[in-house]
């Protein structure tokens, strides 16, 4: 009986001790750039993050972003992970970012100060120059099919996350369910999440895929202009 819980309790002291090394061992990497595992490639749902927008600040005028042209699925960002937690703002300051790197990413990402935003704290931990970073975005944004249901919604669409992981999954295939996470605020669709690897190929990832949004129905607010 007594060797019995010896051996258990070594075994239990083996598992923390190969927890407590691997911790260290990504401790040493904590911001270095071009030192993650893979990449998360967050889109932004436009009309959720306008009509968010226009509930915080109703007397602004709208940005770029949130005026005439009807903006869908856009791309927040393209963040450096470690299998848990990722690294920020891994130089500091960043290089300069070129207006022209910035103009030419307008189509994917429109906003000028998202794109700064980003790159400062992302883009730096990718140990990429500033267009090449910009330029991994524009492929693994071409990497992601979008559900054709949602490429022009014109009407407001209540969905579930389940039903928005299924349809990207149709879409994509190789990208499974632990491969990716639908966010949401209290009442709206506001983003998807898809893990990619450094070769930007569909991988899972389960500390991203198990913060999906957990309510049972969301609000697609249909593009601007509809």
């Amino acid at each position: 009986m007594i060797k019995s819980v010896v051996r258990g309790a070594l075994m239990v002291l083996a598992v923390l001790a190969a927890v407590f090394q691997s911790a260290r061992a990504q401790d040493a990497r904590q911001n270095e750039a071009g030192q993650f595992d893979f990449y998360v490639l967050s889109l932004s749902w436009s009309p959720s993050f306008c009509a968010a927008a226009a509930d915080r600040e109703r007397e602004r005028a709208p940005t770029s972003q949130c005026g005439a042209r009807p903006y869908a699925f856009v791309v927040h960002g393209l963040w450096p992970q470690y299998d848990r937690g990722f690294p920020e703002y891994c130089q500091v300051p960043a290089p300069r970012l070129d207006r022209g790197i910035v103009s030419s990413m307008l189509d994917l990402m429109p906003a000028p100060h998202l794109i700064f935003n980003e790159w400062g704290k992302h883009g730096t931990c990718s140990g990429l120059a500033p267009r090449a970073y910009f330029e991994t975005i524009r492929k693994a944004r071409a990497v992601v099919k979008i559900p054709p249901e949602y490429i022009n919604l014109q009407e407001p669409l209540s969905v579930t996350p389940a039903a928005v992981e299924e349809a990207f999954k149709t879409s994509n295939p190789g990208l499974s369910p632990n491969g990716m996470a639908i966010g949401c605020d209290k009442k709206r669709l506001t983003e998807v999440r898809i893990c990619l690897s450094k070769e930007l190929q569909f991988r899972d990832c389960a500390e991203i895929a198990r913060r999906s949004c957990s309510r049972d129905q969301v609000l697609m607010p249909p593009l601007r202009g509809s």
